[in-house]
Order: C-alpha cells, then sequence, then structure tokens
C-alpha cells in the first residue's frame, strides 16, 4: 500500500526497486520471488527493511528500496485508458488551490490515477466525488484508488456528469471527458463564489467550445495552458537534453465561478457577450 508513511517496509506496500538508473515498481507479496534485469530477489527480505536501504540478488547485484512517489504511482497504474500526466496534475493541484479539506468533483475517473493524488491531496477532511459512465473503468479505478491508500476519501458514481451533478457548494471540478462544454451549466450551480472550473482536452476545438461556454454563463479568470517536460543527461562535457520528451498530452481550461451584486444565494446564469 502506497501510504505507508512508516519506516518499515510491509507486506501489502508498493515499493520501487532501484538499481542502475532503472525503476521496478513492486508490491511485497510474502513468499513472492521478484524477476529483475539483474536477478532474482525474496519478497520476504524486504519486508522489514527500511526505506533507502539495500538488498541483493541472487547473483550478488545491489538493489536499492525506495518509498514510490506521487509520480511512480501514476504513472504506473493499471489503466485502460490515458492517464492524466503528472507534468499536468502537478499544475491543477497548485492552480485549483485543491489540498486538505477541499471537496472536488471529477467528471471522468478514467483509470484513477488523478482520482488517487486528488484524494491523497484533500485528507484528511476532503473528498473527491468521481462520476464515471462506463463500469470497466470504475473498477480499474478502485482497485487504484485502493492501491494509493486512499479509498475512504473517494465517492465513486456510475452517473453520466453530463446530466447534472448531485454536489453543491463545491471548491473545484475538474473534468476529463469528451464534451466538457455541456457540463459548465451544471458546475455552475455546484460551484461555491469563486470555486474553480478545470477541464482537460487533447484538441482546440473541445478547447473553443468550453471557452465559450464559461463566458456565456460569466466565468471570469479563463485560462488555457499546456505543460511540457524535458529531462536532461547530466555529464561532464556532454550534458544535453534527452532525445525523447513528453509534448503535448492536454490542453488545461481554468475558470472561476462569479457572483453578480455579493448575491451568494444566486446561481442562476448571468450571460455575457464578452
Amino acid at each position: 500500500m502506497y501510504s505507508n508513511m512508516e519506516g518499515v517496509i510491509r507486506e501489502g506496500d508498493y515499493v520501487i526497486l532501484y538499481c542502475n538508473g532503472k525503476k521496478l515498481p513492486v508490491t511485497i507479496e510474502r513468499d513472492k520471488v521478484i524477476h529483475t534485469h539483474i536477478g532474482l530477489i525474496e519478497a520476504n527480505k524486504i519486508i522489514g527493511k527500511g526505506y533507502g536501504s539495500s538488498i541483493k540478488t541472487h547473483i550478488g547485484e545491489k538493489v536499492y528500496i525506495l518509498r514510490p512517489n506521487l509520480v511512480d504511482y501514476v504513472l504506473n497504474v493499471k489503466r485502460r485508458t490515458q492517464i492524466v500526466y503528472p507534468k499536468d496534475i502537478g499544475l491543477i493541484l497548485l492552480l485549483g488551490r485543491i489540498g486538505p479539506g477541499s471537496i472536488i468533483v471529477e467528471g471522468g475517473s478514467g483509470s484513477g490515477a488523478l482520482t488517487g493524488v486528488l484524494a491523497y491531496m484533500v485528507r484528511p477532511n476532503g473528498k473527491v466525488y468521481s462520476y464515471e459512465v462506463r463500469e470497466e473503468f470504475l473498477r480499474i479505478a478502485k482497485k487504484n484508488v485502493k492501491r494509493l491508500g486512499v479509498g475512504e476519501y473517494v465517492v465513486f458514481k456510475h452517473k453520466d456528469i453530463t446530466k447534472g451533478i448531485d454536489e453543491q457548494n463545491v471548491d473545484a471540478i475538474i473534468l476529463d471527458i469528451a464534451s466538457p462544454w455541456l457540463v459548465v451549466e451544471h458546475a455552475f450551480k455546484s460551484l461555491k463564489g469563486g470555486g474553480f472550473f478545470i477541464s482537460l482536452s487533447p484538441t482546440i476545438d473541445q478547447v473553443e467550445k468550453t471557452v465559450e461556454k464559461l463566458k456565456e454563463f460569466n466565468f471570469k479568470d479563463i485560462e488555457v495552458v499546456e505543460t511540457f517536460i524535458r529531462y536532461w543527461k547530466v555529464k561532464t562535457g556532454e550534458s544535453r537534453p534527452l532525445t525523447f520528451m513528453v509534448g503535448h498530452t492536454e490542453f488545461i481550461v481554468f475558470a472561476r465561478k462569479v457572483l453578480e451584486d455579493d448575491d451568494e444565494r444566486s446561481n442562476e446564469p448571468l450571460h455575457n457577450e464578452g
């Protein structure tokens, strides 16, 4: 389990085995033999060791045992759909002001990678309500969120978020669906004043439709961004960017709900031509 914050590795923990620049994510199961590119490791010998310690394979190669970070979790979830990349998740958390106590509605559970990170961040008294129309995706997402150890902070719903949102007065609504513009009106009714609308779309025509709908309902502070990340090889006299990088993944639309005339009771849409 990812959320074990103790220093000692237990059965069922999700760990990273690191050697020569390569990472192998594994769940520790008693009596299991772990196969690596540099030999075999008995899982029983890992149980009880501390994070940062090392162990040798059957041919004497040293392997370090590390606690996975959230990027390790996201990139290694079992998936049937494309995941939201860590570079995009980081921006969503910062610009969406997501933290302990936040109440979040998510449209499109997918494989649960984003769901799990959101739940991890809103602990201990926040909640994520995740809508998904496909049952097979829900099953996968539930397993992945459980592996992160944050299942108690997520309510999964087998519902179409374009038909309506049950929750009210929420801090942020995050959409990873094909038609986010269909949720704008529901989002306006469900968000608290100043709450965040966030949607992810791979194509610019989806973004255009979403932004126009946001303007129609008088959302403000509308921003559209995309993120890039590039790793470097660093060695004296040979430093250079790596050949491959993660380029375009999603356009991210951010917007804020505002209220006119300081009437916090009003949730009626305010049409705006600008």
